[in-house]
Order: structure tokens, then C-alpha cells, then sequence
């Protein structure tokens, strides 16, 4: 089972940062992979979202169950069901002199023993792609100019 671990610093507030990744309906719109976000269900410590992602011209669905920790800025995500056998991690978000270290950590099992044998090299590199293009994504929105 692959174990992705991505991170990115973005020169924008901690507090600011995170409030963005807790805004997950909008990936679609600095994420180029991300399709759709659609929250199912959303409470102040817990929501339930449903993923499109087109990784190379295949869509990607899923939906997964994401737990807030406002107090530590971590957000902790796990499959509900989807396309993959399993498919969890987290978004944790550190304070670096006034700037933000955002790492993303993605544990996957796409369930095909087989599959996995052949393609598990090429799934494991588009999953780490995917979870760069992602920080990237979050990067590029919190350091645009606003003016």
C-alpha cells in the first residue's frame, strides 16, 4: 500500500491557509485535477465530501469523510467509499516564521493485487503528481496579488 508525503511553503498565514483547505467546493477552481467538490454533509468538526478528479483523461470519484481540528490546523480524511480500497491521510499545517508548511500525507490501496503489480509504479507517481499539482494549487491562490 503506497504512502504519499507532500509539502509545500506558502508565504501566507497559517490560520489563512488552512481556512482555505477547509474549503474544499473550491479546489476546482485553482486545482486543474480537481473537478468537483461536493459537500454532503458539513458540521463544525466534521463534513463529508464527494471528489471528481480527472488524473490523464480517467476520472477519479470518491467520497470521504474529513475531521477539523481547528485548534492544531490538522485536517484528518478518510475513505467512505469510492474507487479504492482505501484512501486516507492528512492535511497539517505548521507555522514558519510568519509563513506556512503545508504537508499532505495520502495512504492508498487501490485493491487490485494484480492491477497493482503491473501499474503500481505509475498509479504511486500520479497520486504524488496529483498531491503536488494540489499544494501547488493552494500556493499559487494564497500568493496571488489581490489587487
Amino acid at each position: 500500500m503506497p504512502y504519499i508525503k507532500s509539502s509545500i511553503e506558502i508565504k501566507s498565514p497559517k490560520k489563512e491557509v488552512y481556512e482555505l483547505a477547509k474549503n474544499m467546493e473550491k479546489f476546482p477552481d485553482f486545482m486543474r485535477d480537481v473537478k468537483e467538490v461536493r459537500f454532503i454533509k458539513k458540521e463544525k468538526n466534521e463534513t463529508v465530501t464527494e471528489w471528481v478528479t480527472d488524473i490523464d483523461g480517467v476520472a477519479i470519484t470518491w467520497t470521504e469523510k474529513e475531521l477539523l481540528d481547528d485548534e492544531n490546523h490538522l485536517i484528518k480524511y478518510e475513505l467512505v467509499e469510492g474507487d479504492l480500497d482505501k484512501f486516507e491521510g492528512e492535511w497539517r499545517f505548521e507555522d514558519i516564521s510568519g509563513n506556512t508548511k503545508v504537508t499532505l500525507t495520502v495512504d492508498f490501496d487501490f485493491g487490485m493485487p494484480n492491477m497493482e503489480d503491473l501499474l503500481g509504479p505509475v498509479l504511486e507517481l500520479k497520486v504524488k503528481e496529483n498531491s503536488e499539482m494540489m499544494l501547488k494549487g493552494m500556493k499559487a491562490k494564497m500568493e496571488r496579488p489581490t489587487g
